[in-house]
């Protein structure tokens, strides 16, 4: 095993953490409105037809015995993409990429901007800039099938569960009641004031910075070839952790210890050589600021080489890891290699997993213009299929929204049409791999997040209570003062059909999920141009809001509050503390280019 290097008695010099003054401007200042109510406006009151926001109901449920997925698809008059040969619109094009690029095809799409801006429109950030969109055309659903493999069916030895793993994302677990609550509580005073705001480091590259967790001692966030520790209501630097490269993956996972793995280069690149794979796979105790191991492969789709990675999760204590050299796992507490990237006859290989109280694996097979895309449910400790679903013909990638219970995203048919790669979730028994519904998603109505290729990376949806909480899509607001507004919604995991969940962003703000509590969902309000943003608790049984969190409304700071684009910033909140942090950074563009922020947090405490 690699011994982890050891971090410096003093921690780098720098702007990394030092409490820094926001920037001022007017961004945020309302807009006339529009001459017609934008798409959505409420209609007709409840009790007659149901506003926009509203979940409809979805179409029946097909049969037993019925071939097809769910619901019946129309065919196409002419087959959707372009014609073979052709490289498609954003798919990236021959040549080397920059250091810190994902290296599969197909690259994680931020949609332009985030909620906020005046008008209705969208903020572009620093990622949006950076982010190159991929957008793969897949031709209709025609077929697919479901079946039960090889292995210990109950799985119930490797439930993740028992392992304590903790969900620092978006998988809710498999919560059965409604109500009861979480442990989110409202503080005596929830009005917050400026934790600290980290500068961007400067970089000459695109740089991949993902990674952010809490824990009761420290904030902690990924760097330049290192990952810091913060003092969660300061933002005094703690620890740091030096790396011979730059971080390239990490799990949104920790344990209840919080322990938590991340992929990493095992290099800086060069002048000469600006691209560097990312082989190293390593253990990080969060509270005591150490690297416990480092370890690489070698074998599938890379030879004798190291094999790369790009995608790392955690269920239990299992570290699996996965790109197009193929799949990988290792024990968290030793390192331990469990299994490792294998050439298959059939030319089948692991994407990437999801992980949390399950392990899921995202596997494709067949040849590159007609591949064939597998969700396995495995055992963490050895990697044995317990269940097996099959994605219609012509999905090339999909998006593990969670693995217990189990609910799979696809962009089907390329029909979303707005970046959000998902047209449609898939929910999936994980036991036997049946599917137990398909939930059409209309790109118009609503608005979850999963524009990656990457397995484990949608936002703005929470699962929880059997459930799918989604957002709407902005929409004008019935006040007297001009805004968008919107609600968050659910439908039901069993059939499929949309509840009668609705939880109201009220006027000038939007909202959508952050991740479970309990059977309560965590939600984040983005502001309108003269108050601070807003965490809110919302209980899953009678769908009242309580709100954890208010950040202040002045200029300054709401400024660095909106200067992340949410559909690619990874957003904390615990204990009546939030946090907003970049994925990628680069080079500032212009001499009059907006402060851009690393992390700017906010504390009640």
């Amino acid at each position: 095993m690699t011994q982890p290097p050891q971090p410096p008695n003093e921690p780098p010099q720098g702007g990394f953490g030092a409490p820094q003054e926001p920037p001022a401007g007017g961004f945020g200042a309302p807009t006339p409105p529009p001459e017609q109510p934008g798409y959505g406006y409420p209609q007709q009151p409840p009790g007659q037809q149901p506003q926009y926001g509203y979940p409809q109901q979805g179409p029946p449920q097909q049969p037993p015995g019925q071939p097809g997925y769910g619901h019946p698809q129309q065919p196409p008059t002419q087959p959707m993409g372009q014609p073979a040969g052709q490289p498609q619109y954003g798919y990236p094009q021959q040549g080397q990429p920059q250091y810190g690029y994902p290296q599969q095809p197909g690259q994680p799409y931020t949609q332009p901007g985030g909620p906020g801006t005046p008008g209705g429109g969208k903020k572009i950030s620093t990622q949006t800039q950076i982010i190159i969109a991929a957008v793969v055309a897949v031709v209709l659903i025609v077929g697919g099938g479901v079946y039960l493999v090889s292995g210990d069916g109950d799985g119930k030895k490797d439930e993740a569960k028992k392992s304590g793993t903790k969900d620092g994302g978006k998988d809710g677990g498999d919560e059965k009641s409604l109500g009861g609550g979480g442990k989110e509580k409202p503080p005596a005073n929830t009005k917050s004031k400026v934790a600290f705001q980290l500068p961007q480091p400067k970089v000459a590259d695109i740089t991949n910075v993902s990674g952010s967790w809490i824990t009761e001692k420290a904030y902690v966030k990924t760097g330049v070839n290192q990952i810091v520790g913060y003092e969660p209501d300061s933002g005094k630097q703690l620890w740091t952790i030096p790396l011979p490269g730059q971080v390239c993956a990490a799990s949104r996972h920790a344990t209840d210890d919080n322990k938590t793995a991340v992929v990493f280069a095992a290099s800086k690149p060069t002048p000469k050589d600006k691209y560097v794979q990312c082989t190293e796979v390593g253990a990080i105790d969060l509270d005591a600021g150490k690297l416990l191991w480092t370890e690489s492969v070698s074998g599938g789709n890379a030879g004798d080489d190291k094999a790369a990675f790009r995608e790392v999760t955690l269920s239990g204590t299992t570290v699996a890891v996965g790109g197009t050299d193929g799949g990988a796992a290792f024990d968290l507490g030793s390192g331990d290699n469990l299994w490792k990237p294998e050439v298959k006859a059939d030319g089948c290989y692991d994407m990437g997993y999801g992980g949390g109280p399950g392990l899921v694996a995202a596997r494709k097979c067949g040849s590159y213009d007609d591949p064939t895309v597998l969700v396995q449910n495995l055992k963490p400790s050895d990697g044995a299929p317990i269940s097996e679903f099959k994605m219609p013909a012509g999905v090339e990638y999909i998006s593990i929204v969670s693995t217990k219970p189990l609910v799979v995203a696809a962009d089907v048919g390329d029909t979303a049409g707005d970046g959000s790669g998902v047209s449609d979730f898939f929910s999936i028994d994980e036991k036997t791999g049946k599917l137990r519904a398909k939930i059409p998603v209309d790109s118009d109505r609503y608005a979850p997040n999963c524009g990656s290729t990457e397995v484990e990376q949608c936002n703005k949806l929470a699962v929880g209570n059997d459930r799918i909480y989604v957002p709407t899509e902005e929409h004008e607001g019935t006040g007297d003062d001009y805004g968008q507004t919107n609600e968050i919604v659910s439908f039901d995991l069993a059939t499929g059909k949309a509840t009668t969940d609705r939880a109201d962003a009220g006027e000038r703000y939007t909202m959508f999920p952050l991740r479970m509590d309990g059977s309560n969902i965590i939600a984040y309000k983005w502001p309108p141009y003269d108050k601070g943003g807003q965490v809110v608790s919302i209980d899953g049984g009678t769908f009242k809001e309580t709100v954890l969190l208010e950040n202040p409304g002045e200029e300054s700071v709401r400024e660095a509050e909106i200067s992340f684009s949410m559909d690619g910033a990874e957003m904390r909140y615990a204990n009546g503390r939030m946090y907003t942090s970049e994925t990628l950074i680069s080079e500032s563009i212009g001499s009059g280019a907006r402060k851009e922020y690393l992390a700017v947090g906010f504390t009640t405490n």
